[in-house]
């Protein structure tokens, strides 16, 4: 007996609709509208194989519509995929489950990125493609020639980020992209002509898109439109006109099937309209055969290719395995220790922003799958250096993305790059503008990718550009975000070391803060160790019995240096300990914790911005050190003094601390 497409489309549905109304939370209105857009592309066009979804050249399937998670979870069961059961599906939105309420990434789920946040998972799908283009440059478009699908809502096009991304889809001539839009005119709070008289075919053709419209309940209009994006040397956005909550009497087209279960009453009115004649969460036999059939054709496809890859060279199947699928980051420990001695030697006085370019030349040689970028701030970020090769619509041969003044969709985009596998990104802005990162950096954590965020101009020692551009807040709201290493090296030796620990960190991503002023080499000696890696550690003591410790990060380590000298002309014995990560130092057994901030000792943190993040530090009669307002526009030098971060302030501060 052959099943229906409706049938196909249908068991979408009817999952959907069952785990909303079992779990009594959800969105069932835009899988019910959408089910048979992506039966159609499951069915026809997807090139995936559940029994092995990390396969490197399957086509990436994409919800960036978060909401309408019961669709994706839908496709998972019926197609075979081993992460998900019938059992997982009627826990839809309970504690522990996978079928989370918005998709959540699972490496090896099917689930390819967390979204929710609307937007960010056009943004993934960019990186996605970049990947992709990357990869087939290398590898040839016989190995690598997958496609990227993305299903977006009104809401993922309303917000900024989708903007920046779909620009620079357009700009790099991504014509793997191809994004279906559920464009249903129902928003939450209505019709979507509440607040949105876009013209769409204009707004995407200017980014250099192809646009199409088509019926999204229309079997062979689907079909068509897929077909001729396979044609296209752009990316493609197909708008497709859907019914949200299609099959319900009461409640399709409208608000009311978006963001509600249906309800017992509708449900029942719904089954007998598309005559599914099944209790909830039964799929008749003949039609879950016919979505694993859908599903088994994958494995078909993979075994193909394995005799593509077969047939390469040895040298081009070791690169794919040993730099890119496994991403191996061999003589990586022997570069740092050969820079760290070189350094050691000259002890140069440098930005770390310079030590950061420093590092990134030498480690780029090395690691192949590095791939770097900044929000057009290269020669300020100095995250471009001679090793950079500039990847363009004609040319993906490089490993150095300019992401023009596009933040959020530089993190966005990162996180792609990182989720396709084998790639490391990393990219720059400066401090201040980790605000517009923000939201992405949270899902790098939250997803446990390793991307590398570099913010330049850490501090108010950015000088004249002042409070707009001065960060203060900001190194306290990254080291609120869990899962995500904050570094702020003090010297060269110690960016060396930190570069060293984001490269290995295989499940956190992080943030390097660097100075735009110059620092001194402060490390007193030269050691294979890296003293990073504990998140802080003793640079100077004066003396064993010394009853002062002053902990600082970055730039500051140069001013609590000078401190200690002063205070030791006055009889005060102090130990100087630099905390380049809070995170790795809070992971410490305790004995370490309190041998290098001792409970008996006066504790003084410096860090020139929110105190925030150092509280928890001080001790007894401690004192925090830093700044709790916004800057001013000065010479950097002026700024500081101005703000008491000077030796002569601080060592009054503490003399009279300990006088009490």
């Amino acid at each position: 007996m052959s099943v229906k497409f409706n049938q196909l489309s249908n068991a979408i549905r009817f999952l959907s609709i069952d785990a909303v109304q079992k779990a009594n939370s959800g969105h069932p209105g835009m899988p019910m509208g959408m089910a048979d857009v992506a039966t159609v592309l499951f069915k026809y066009h997807l090139r995936f194989n559940p029994k092995n979804p990390n396969w490197i050249n399957r086509d990436r399937f994409v919800l960036s519509a978060g909401h309408g998670s019961m669709l994706l979870y839908s496709l998972l069961y019926l197609c075979g995929y081993k992460s998900i059961s019938i059992d997982d599906i009627k826990k839809f939105r309970q504690l522990n489950s996978i079928c989370a309420g918005h998709p959540e990434y699972k490496a090896g789920s099917g689930i390819e990125t967390t979204t929710g946040p609307l937007g960010q998972g056009l943004g993934n799908a960019v990186g996605m493609a970049i990947a992709e283009e990357i990869y087939r440059k290398k590898f040839g478009s016989t190995l690598i020639n997958n496609k990227t699908y993305v299903i977006a809502s009104d809401g993922d096009l309303m917000e900024g980020i989708s903007h920046e991304a779909m620009s620079l889809a357009g700009h790099l001539k991504l014509k793997n992209l191809i994004v279906f839009f559920d464009n249903n005119k129902i928003s939450i709070d209505g019709s979507t002509s509440l607040s949105v008289s876009d013209n769409y075919k204009k707004r995407f053709e200017s980014y250099g898109w192809n646009f199409l419209e088509i019926d999204g309940h229309n079997e062979k209009q689907i079909s068509k439109a897929i077909l001729k994006t396979s044609k296209s040397n752009k990316p493609t956005l197909v708008s497709c006109k859907t019914i949200i909550g299609f099959g319900s009497p009461n409640k399709s087209g409208k608000a009311s099937s978006h963001g509600s279960p249906l309800g017992d009453e509708e449900i029942a009115l719904v089954r007998k309209k598309l005559k599914w004649n099944n209790e909830p969460f039964e799929i008749p036999q003949e039609v879950l055969n016919e979505w694993r059939k859908i599903g088994d054709k994958g494995e078909k496809l993979e075994e193909k290719w394995q005799e593509t890859i077969n047939k390469k060279s040895s040298k081009i199947k070791s690169d794919l395995e040993k730099n890119y699928l496994n991403s191996v980051l061999e003589n990586l420990d022997s570069l740092i220790n050969k820079e760290k001695t070189k350094y050691f030697e000259s002890k140069p006085s440098l930005a770390t922003r310079q030590c950061s370019m420093a590092a990134i030349e030498k480690i780029s040689a090395l690691l192949p799958q590095l791939i770097g970028g900044s929000a057009d701030l290269s020669g300020s970020n100095n995250t471009k250096t001679n090793n950079s090769k500039i990847i363009n619509s004609k040319n993906f041969d490089g490993n150095y993305i300019h992401y023009g003044v596009r933040e959020h969709g530089m993190a966005a985009v990162m996180n792609g790059l990182a989720l396709y596998g084998g790639l490391i990104p990393y990219g720059g802005t400066f401090l201040i503008f980790s605000d517009y990162c923000k939201p992405s950096i949270r899902l790098s954590a939250l997803m446990g990718l390793k991307v590398i965020y570099i913010f330049s101009h850490d501090s108010i020692g950015l000088g004249e550009d002042g409070p707009t551009h001065q960060p203060i807040e900001q190194l306290a709201g990254l080291r609120a975000i869990p899962n995500l290493n904050v570094f702020r090296p003090a010297d060269i030796n110690e960016t060396l070391e930190c570069w060293e620990i984001a490269l290995k960190s295989h499940n956190t991503p992080s943030a390097i803060a660097l100075s735009r002023q110059k620092v001194p080499y402060i490390n007193p000696k030269n050691s294979k160790e890296n003293k990073c890696e504990k998140g802080a550690y003793v640079v100077r003591i004066t003396s064993h019995e010394s009853n002062v410790t002053l902990v600082a990060s970055g730039t500051e380590v140069e001013l609590a240096l000078k401190v200690q000298e002063k205070l030791k002309e006055n009889n005060i014995h102090s130990k100087v300990i630099s905390m380049p990560c809070m995170e790795l130092f809070d992971k410490q057994p305790k004995d370490f914790r309190n041998d290098i901030i001792e409970e008996n000792s006066l504790v003084v943190t410096l860090e020139a911005g929110s105190i925030m993040s150092w509280q928890k530090y001080i001790k007894n009669k401690g004192m925090n050190i830093g700044i709790d307002q916004f800057g001013e526009s000065a010479p950097y030098k002026e700024v500081y003094d101005h703000f008491g971060l000077s030796e002569d302030k601080i060592v009054g501060f503490i003399q009279k601390k300990l006088r009490e």
